[in-house]
């Protein structure tokens, strides 16, 4: 009998020539969960997989290294073609017969999977975790940190030793369009924004923007005394977004406006 706990490898090239490494949990065929993960993880570590065993009754999954990350090739670009990483995951999953993918991301995969949906489309459902609306963001300690990693040469140096993350040394040029900036192209594509009220990286105005830039259909989740991303989302609030994904993609789905709106959630 086939072991459908465990993943599949898989090596996948984008259109750029980087090569990806991703694993495939088998589904049925119906819906794919393409499982994007913020800067510094994996698809391997153990939040990953955890997150990937919860949404895997609730359809395949499909989760990859961006690049620069793990096993991955090339060097990551924070956010800007990390959405072709997204496109060459989104296609495997059409490959492989799934009728309906929902890409989900959490933190810097959340603003990816954002950014591929309203850039590129192709998928059926977007979920966003813990992601910014908008760059540059310094308002927090964790995200200092974060740029100075990014912008300083011993920054760089440091995350590469400590968490095996190669980062592009040239920056943005030109600057990619933000979240925000971009989310209101995803409709009429399901978007569902899940946020923290304890987010340590990007307090929640982070997630009201990303909502109120949205269009219809979309949904807003702030999460009382959720953190930040994959290390903190709980098996009970990835089992809901599994739930959100699978109704919003089902060919019964109301269409937009039939609905009272707007859908501002807050989950105790």
């Amino acid at each position: 009998m086939e072991d459908v706990t465990t993943p599949e490898p898989l090596t996948l090239f984008t259109t750029d020539g980087v090569r990806i490494d991703a694993g495939h949990l088998r589904g049925d065929g119906g819906v794919c969960f393409v499982l994007a993960h913020g800067f510094t993880c994996s698809w391997r570590q153990p939040a990953l997989r955890r997150i990937a065993g919860t949404l895997h009754p609730h359809g395949g999954v499909i989760g990859l290294d961006f690049r620069g990350h793990g096993r991955s090739g090339g060097h990551s670009t924070v956010g800007d073609r990390e959405v072709l990483d997204v496109e060459a995951a989104v296609a495997a999953a059409r490959r492989r017969g799934y009728r309906r993918v929902v890409v989900t991301g959490f933190s810097m995969g959340g603003a990816v999977v954002v950014r591929y949906a309203a850039l590129h489309g192709g998928v059926d459902a977007v979920v966003s975790v813990s992601a910014p609306a908008r760059w540059y963001y310094r308002g927090t300690v964790p995200m200092r940190r974060a740029h100075w990693v990014v912008e300083r040469r011993l920054g760089r140096l440091a995350v590469r030793m400590a968490r095996g993350t190669r980062i592009a040394p040239d920056g943005w040029d030109p600057v990619p369009e933000a979240p925000h900036e971009v989310a209101g192209r995803i409709a009429p594509v399901p978007l569902l924004v899940v946020h923290g009220d304890a987010d340590a990286f990007f307090p929640v105005d982070h997630g009201h923007q990303l909502y109120d830039a949205a269009s219809e259909p979309r949904e807003l989740w702030i999460e009382p005394a959720f953190g930040h991303a994959e290390v903190a989302a709980t098996p009970d609030l990835v089992h809901r977004i599994g739930k959100w994904a699978t109704g919003a993609v089902s060919p019964w789905r109301p269409p937009p406006g039939t609905k009272d709106r707007p859908h501002r959630t807050t989950h105790s």
